[in-house]
């Protein structure tokens, strides 16, 4: 789910969202956007010295007419959504043109829409360029669902296998926990310091640290009872706020262990192969390249924290000093914004974005 409070505004928040959303939480605060003529002006670095890793957006971002200026213009691109429709069916790709949006919102649709957008917008960016993303860049990641995006950007996954994969893990993740027995909330200005001391201040029935997306970004998940009272703490202990999130599972925490089993099952009868580039694994923020360990952090990631701010700080450790987000909007592009302030910070969603990010690959 994406939370986008208007920019300089520290006390009204606007939701977008609704039932049926998101196996991720990002929340966005303070000013994080930029135009693409800004960008274009001011965050553009013209040097082929520039290491840049490539990022792939998760749950929240998706939006009807998602993908749809670029396969307008990308015989590539078109590639792509044949071999996810040749998958699941042309409906998805109906959806994701016309919607209705709560229809693209429902997990097991947006998980593979999502995909389909980034590689659509991957495969047009290696054609605009004439190279292919490992020589345009030095690693990749995908936030929750993206990190399968990002696989299949970088070969280790096909297409159409991932976007069967995606609609499964949708399907698992939205039924391991029945309706109303899970949350996830939102501790807005909270450190990864204090939701840890929250999660350890006593025995919880079910209650983990979901995502750890920027500097005062942490979102928890569990059980009901258990969210509601980590809410109460966090204002005992000074955190400006916690919200509950209108999703309608509790998503990457233990309570997903049935739908971890489910994409363990999933994943054992698929062919993972050498990626070209590194892949900055959600679970341990770190670069991985190992088929049999990519596919086991694959499934520890449906139960495990989504330690995003750790995998911006570790690629900028190892030189990392240009990021573009691939595919439907603009989320990942904030938070590199807000976690590595010095860094570069593009996106590519628009044949213009296209032509002005491929302008300095």
């Amino acid at each position: 789910m994406l939370w986008s409070p208007p920019v300089e505004s520290a006390g009204r928040l606007q939701v977008l969202g609704g039932r049926g959303f998101p196996a991720v939480c990002i929340v966005m605060i303070g000013a994080q956007a930029m135009t693409n003529t800004a960008l274009t002006k001011t965050n553009l670095t013209n040097t082929a010295l520039t290491k840049t890793a490539f990022l792939f957006p998760g749950q929240g971002s998706q939006a009807v007419g998602m993908a749809q200026d670029i396969l307008a213009v990308s015989p590539a691109a078109q590639a792509v959504m044949a071999s996810v429709e040749d998958a699941l069916g042309a409906e998805l790709g109906q959806i994701m043109k016309d919607g209705p949006a709560d229809d693209l919102k429902m997990t097991r649709n947006a998980q593979p829409a999502l995909m389909a957008s980034a590689l659509c917008v991957t495969r047009a960016l290696e054609e605009k360029t004439g190279k292919n993303i490992d020589q345009l860049g030095v690693a990749v990641a995908g936030h929750s669902l993206g990190e399968y995006a990002a696989l299949a950007a970088v070969g280790a996954l096909d297409v159409a296998t991932t976007a069967g994969l995606l609609q499964q893990r949708g399907d698992a993740m939205q039924t391991a926990v029945p309706v109303g027995e899970g949350a996830m909330a939102a501790l807005l200005g909270a450190t990864i310091e204090q939701a840890e001391e929250i999660i350890s201040s006593r025995e919880w029935a079910a209650l983990d640290i979901a995502n750890d997306n920027a500097p005062g970004q942490v979102v928890i998940s569990g059980r009901v009872a258990d969210v509601d009272a980590a809410i109460a703490l966090a204002a005992e202990m000074g955190i400006r706020k916690g919200v509950k999130l209108p999703v309608s599972a509790p998503f990457h925490c233990r309570l997903m262990a049935p739908a971890a089993d489910v994409m363990a099952n999933a994943l054992a009868g698929v062919t993972l192969h050498r990626p070209s580039l590194p892949v900055y694994c959600n679970v341990t923020a770190d670069e991985q390249i190992e088929p049999a360990i990519l596919r086991e952090n694959l499934i520890i990631q449906v139960t495990g924290m989504v330690r995003w701010r750790e995998t911006l700080l570790n690629m900028a450790a190892n030189g990392v000093e240009r990021f573009v987000e691939l595919g439907t909007g603009k989320v990942l592009t904030g938070l590199v914004k807000r976690t590595l302030p010095d860094a570069e910070a593009l996106n590519i969603e628009t044949p213009d974005d296209l032509d002005s990010v491929a302008a300095v690959l």
